[in-house]
């Protein structure tokens, strides 16, 4: 399986994760939260939001258009500070994060 095939099955397993837990939601953030400056948004969306407004649809366009996957990218270790310790989904949604980031490190063997 090539990188972009990898990246695109972890995507999918990330959305699924994220429907099953309840997390995906069903409207899309205001406009102006996609204005952010801010990484990943941090001051105008949820953690959440983020993933599935911003990076899942970024990461599909990539590898729609055959572009070069990121050569560095690590977005678990953000997610570990960001999402509450309490929240039930917590663990569950790091561990795919972590075999993302692990694709892009190489690590998908």
């Amino acid at each position: 399986m090539t990188p972009h095939q990898h990246v695109r099955q972890q995507l999918f397993s990330l959305e699924t994760l994220l429907n099953e837990q309840g997390i995906w939601q069903t409207h899309s953030p205001v406009a102006s939260a996609f204005e952010s400056t801010e990484p990943f948004c941090l001051d105008t969306m949820e953690p959440f939001e983020w993933l599935q407004w911003v990076l899942i649809p970024r990461m599909h366009a990539l590898l729609d258009s055959g572009q070069p996957l990121p050569q560095t990218f690590a977005i678990a270790p953000y997610y570990e500070v960001a999402l509450d310790a309490s929240h039930p989904a917590r663990d569950v949604v790091l561990v795919q994060l972590q075999q993302l980031d692990a694709i892009f490190a190489g690590d998908n063997a």
